[in-house]
């Protein structure tokens, strides 16, 4: 079940410090008689070609507790691999511009009825196969059942983020930021140089998605690991929290929080 928040989530009343290090509160969410704690850490705006490893040194690693698993955000994953595409390289054809006209809106970020979306789903995947998976989620609607599309052109499409204008940085107006590479081998070289258990995640207000693990949490579910961030705490605004700490905190107290009203649906 999506749950929606409007506005940034770092309010003062849950905002902490420990050693420099900013974070902010963001509730305690009970998965499978488990109660964890959440805290989304403060960085700086990640740039293309920083090293993820040293912001998880700087930011991470001076809360992180022996079992704590934390949530990598894929966007700064991918801009730290430089994995990404600026607008004026993407040229328009004509099946972009005319597709765009039928595709649906995407209120949580930018869908294929963003011309320059669609366009590089075209180029990563062929015009055959766009047009395939076009007629596929017509058929869909049709029929009741979304996400043909994806399914059909593939989820490194569909992780396509970024040509969003009413996006609260302007680095992503004009910056498209795919998945990230090797998303196993990210988390592996995360747990193995700093000993943090992590999962990768492409999470939003609708959904989230566990793209990779650290070798620690091989065993573990990844619906159960989804769970525990089902209310995307690092949020969707200008929050600068790409990093959520989960902490077990058993039958322990937790820190003082003060929720946010979620409201019924999204807002323009």
């Amino acid at each position: 079940m999506a749950i929606w928040y409007e506005g940034n989530r770092n309010t003062d009343a849950n905002r902490r410090e420990q050693d420099g290090i900013t974070y902010y509160v963001r509730g305690v969410r009970e998965v499978g008689g488990v109660r964890y704690e959440r805290y989304g850490v403060k960085t700086h705006f990640v740039q293309r070609g920083e090293d993820y490893v040293e912001i998880l040194r700087q930011y991470v690693l001076p809360l992180y507790q022996a079992g704590d698993v934390v949530t990598l955000g894929e966007k700064v994953i991918s801009m730290c691999q430089d994995n990404t595409v600026e607008k004026k390289d993407v040229k328009l054809s004509f099946w972009a511009k005319f597709l765009s006209r039928f595709a649906t809106s995407n209120h949580n970020g930018i869908g294929m009825n963003e011309p320059y979306k669609l366009q590089l789903a075209i180029n990563m995947k062929g015009l055959p196969r766009v047009l395939w998976g076009c007629v596929c989620g017509v058929i869909g609607k049709i029929i009741g059942k979304r996400g043909l599309f994806y399914k059909v052109v593939g989820q490194d499409v569909a992780g396509i983020d970024g040509f969003y204008d009413h996006s609260a940085f302007d680095t992503y107006h004009t910056l498209a930021v795919l998945n990230p590479k090797e998303p196993d081998k990210v988390c592996a070289t995360i747990y193995e140089q700093l000993g943090i258990s992590c999962m990768l995640v492409d999470a939003n207000d609708i959904s989230v998605e566990v793209l990779a693990k650290s070798p620690d949490l091989a065993a573990a579910d990844d619906e159960e690991l989804a769970e525990r961030i089902r209310d995307n705490p690092a949020g969707q605004d200008d929050e600068l929290t790409p990093f959520i700490i989960i902490r077990d905190i058993g039958d322990n107290e937790a820190e003082p929080f003060v929720p946010l009203v979620a409201v019924e649906g999204p807002t323009d």
